[in-house]
């Protein structure tokens, strides 16, 4: 089953999107009780947006090996053995749909950057969960593009700006049920062209493992999601540029990359 939320005129629903053409709308959401009406739309009709707003939105760092290595040549950091999952968190400000635009500021730097990820998507109420229970309480996958701007990250010392400005967090298009998380094929590209293809089975922490890490510490809501990183060296990218990630799966989160309007008229 594929979630999505949607907004035709001013009325924002749940929805299910069937054939990946059409969406029935739904009373109530798929984190409650929820009644299927018979109101069905074209989904080139509908405006898709986030497909959830996480209470809280967890995000997982560093988790394919070549994306760690690349990490310590670029900060200059020593490279080391990772024996857990490392959680971090980002802003809902930071969120956006597929399809709407990513705004670099006019002073980032080049080193402005794409990571493609599968997205876990909590559907239950959950607290002290095993790795082996722990995708009990998963609803389905989204996919993300944690857009990031490397030298704010560097300078700041934390991600306030360089992973959190606002439109910088695209997730989307929709919430697929029913999937292997540990076998999804992922591919990036920019302007059509291929930049980077993995697989998730090669994630150094699956999904179980970044859950059960964070419900033993924090009690995990409906709607939560928990972000689970990008392989390889990320790709920059620039206004005018047009991004598409990809999980063969469910579908693709499609986003154009601007500069801010106020911006613009500035020297």
């Amino acid at each position: 089953m594929k979630w999505c939320r949607f907004q035709v005129g001013g009325t924002i629903s749940y929805g299910i999107v069937e054939d990946e053409a059409r969406v029935t709308a739904v009373s109530g959401s798929p984190f409650e009780t929820y009644t299927v009406t018979a109101t069905i739309y074209p989904l080139s009709e509908v405006k898709l947006l986030v497909p959830v707003i996480p209470p809280t939105f967890y995000a997982g760092g560093l988790n394919y090996p070549e994306h760690v290595k690349w990490w310590a040549q670029y900060s200059g950091l020593k490279l080391r053995d990772l024996t857990e999952p490392g959680i971090g968190y980002r802003t809902n400000n930071a969120l956006i749909a597929h399809e709407e635009h990513i705004v670099k500021p006019k002073d980032a730097s080049d080193e402005f950057q794409v990571e493609g990820e599968l997205v876990a998507v909590i559907g239950t109420k959950a607290r002290h969960l095993s790795p082996e229970n722990a995708l009990s309480c998963v609803l389905g996958y989204t996919i993300g593009n944690d857009v990031s701007q490397r030298t704010w990250q560097i300078q700041d010392g934390s991600l306030w700006r360089a992973k959190n400005s606002d439109t910088f967090k695209p997730m989307g298009p929709w919430i697929a049920t029913d999937l292997d998380p540990n076998n999804l094929e992922t591919t990036i590209r920019i302007n059509g062209q291929v930049q980077i293809q993995f697989n998730t089975r090669h994630m150094l922490f699956d999904a179980a493992s970044h859950i059960a890490k964070i419900s033993r510490y924090s009690t995990l809501y409906p709607g939560d999601v928990v972000w689970l990183g990008q392989k390889a060296e990320p790709p920059n990218i620039r206004p005018g540029d047009v991004l598409e990630i990809g999980i063969a799966a469910f579908g693709t989160l499609g986003n154009y990359v601007a500069v801010a309007e106020w911006e613009k008229t500035m020297g």
